[in-house]
């Protein structure tokens, strides 16, 4: 993985992975989408191999303004080795995690699927060019364990587990369509274990009778999992660990 971009750099995983990229890799470059980019800060040895371009995940035009700013940045014939979606919403004003039918709001939930799943697959859309080479090449949405269908046995968080649901059809699709045009090439959904960070603050008592990980931990984990993924891979969704995980 030598040219990556991570969509969400400004979060706590997010930031994380491009940290650590940077730092088992003098030959990696990053490529950071968030909503302020000035926000973003990585040390003096980091920051001269990290661009940041403005990118808002429920802004529908987004992506394809992104897109022609990573031209100036990367030419498409250059390409991109792997693809990170670490942006994710769980809760924020007006919006938080339902615990019953009557809790459900219309507009928290379109922002959740907005930001969760649309955003996801309107990227790929737009870097799709970038993925023309014939290198083998990466697309890693993190995704929730709560998303997995199967998986469900407490009910709640709707919009949350919905979206993170949608998310992983996206993954699937697009790893049954991406190959015909830009093999070889491994598109996975990764659950990054329950991570001490802004999102899951709130739910912090909660979080000690948990297995919880520093941002650092589970941006190694993630990318123990991505640099081990191979083309048989591809459509799969897995556990920080690298185990499967049920639709």
């Amino acid at each position: 993985m030598k040219q990556v971009l991570i969509a969400g750099i400004s979060g706590a995983i997010g930031h994380a992975l491009a940290e650590r990229l940077l730092e088992r890799d003098s030959r990696v470059s990053v490529v950071g989408l968030c909503r302020n980019p000035s926000s973003v800060a990585f040390s003096d040895g980091q920051s001269g191999r990290v661009s940041l371009i403005p990118w808002d995940a429920a802004e529908k035009d987004s992506a394809r303004t992104a897109a022609e700013k990573l031209k100036e940045v990367v030419p498409e014939e250059a390409g991109l080795d792997t693809l990170i979606y670490a942006a994710g919403i769980l809760h924020g004003p007006g919006m938080t995690p339902e615990k019953r039918l009557e809790d459900l709001d219309a507009e928290a939930f379109a922002h959740a699927f907005s930001v969760n799943a649309t955003g996801f697959a309107m990227l790929v859309q737009a870097i799709s060019p970038w993925l023309r080479h014939r290198r083998f090449k990466r697309i890693v949405a993190v995704s929730a364990k709560v998303g997995s269908i199967t998986d469900n046995g407490f009910g709640g968080w709707y919009a949350y587990r919905s979206s993170k649901a949608a998310l992983n059809m996206l993954v699937r699709n697009l790893s049954i369509e991406l190959p015909r045009k830009y093999r070889p090439l491994a598109c996975v959904a990764v659950h990054p274990g329950t991570t001490l960070s802004p999102l899951s603050r709130p739910f912090a008592r909660s979080l000690a009778q948990l297995q919880v990980y520093e941002p650092g931990e589970t941006a190694e984990n993630i990318l123990d999992v991505a640099e081990g993924l191979t083309e048989n891979d591809s459509g799969t969704f897995l556990s920080w660990d690298g185990s499967a995980i049920p639709w």
